[in-house]
């Protein structure tokens, strides 16, 4: 399947900023079940932005711009080709070791009401019966509700709330399988529901390392592992550590406004 995706982030700025650096995870990483047919990031200073690949895998621009205008645009764009491997994630370099997906941030680790939860699978199997009863629980108990939470909402915090949106469904697996031993990342990219649909957000899940198979997608909030209709874009300890985009900048001290438009489509044949 090819997939087409248009991202698009807009600043605005009560004053000019004076200097502007931002790291931007927005270009999907290719691995066995993926590849990027093209792709482009158009920004201020984008033409001299230094771009690597982490430790993590995730191909990753750090762009510098002085003098901006009052408004900032950071336009990621491109086509996609898919295919389904059952949520399987093979070919991708990372050079992290596994048992640092075990590592709890102030996003996913589990409160006590989690931990509580938790014990009914202290007896199961295996770690991917785990991994799917887990997603199935999420799914059931933790209801998608748009404005439920913000984006530096805590695991704990959606599942207090019983909603959340794809970031929580993804942190509450993520903190969950890393307490039960199993290790965990939190994984961005895109979603596309079907032929003549089309998403207007980006997407989050979580891929747990299962023994014998490998790393594996699982989707709580459409309670399903990745199909050809997903696009994975980076993939970390949670959201904070891969989002789309972060920086800082230098001037402008006034609270900038900040819209997101995401468009994600079945390309054309």
């Amino acid at each position: 399947m090819r997939i087409r995706i248009h991202h698009q982030t807009h600043y605005r700025y009560a004053e000019r900023p004076s200097y502007l650096v931002q790291r931007l995870h927005l270009t999907p990483t290719n691995f066995d079940g993926q590849k990027t047919i093209d792709w482009k990031i158009s920004t201020a200073g984008i033409e001299n932005a230094l771009s690597y690949v982490d430790g993590f895998g995730n191909l990753i621009h750090l762009v510098t711009a002085h003098n901006l205008p009052l408004e900032n645009i950071v336009l990621a764009e491109g086509e996609v080709e898919t295919k389904d491997t059952a949520g399987l994630v093979t070919g991708l370099i990372s050079n992290v070791p596994d048992t640092v997906f075990l590592r709890q941030t102030l996003l996913t680790m589990p409160d006590a009401s989690i931990s509580a939860e938790l014990m009914q699978w202290g007896d199961k199997a295996s770690a991917l019966a785990t991994a799917h009863s887990l997603m199935g629980h999420l799914h059931e108990t933790v209801a998608y509700e748009v404005g439920t939470t913000q984006t530096n909402s805590t695991a704990a915090e959606a599942f207090a709330r019983r909603s959340g949106v794809c970031q929580d469904h993804s942190h509450l697996m993520v903190g969950m399988a890393r307490s039960l031993g199993i290790p965990s990342r939190y994984v961005t990219g895109y979603l596309v529901t079907g032929a003549g649909a089309s998403s207007v957000a980006a997407h989050a899940w979580a891929e747990l390392l299962i023994p014998d198979l490998g790393w594996v997608g699982f989707d709580a909030t459409n309670c399903q592992s990745p199909t050809e209709q997903y696009v994975r874009v980076a993939a970390g300890l949670d959201a904070m550590a891969v989002a789309p985009v972060k920086g800082s900048r230098r001037g402008g001290t006034e609270a900038e406004q900040m819209t997101v438009e995401v468009r994600v489509e079945i390309a054309q044949q």
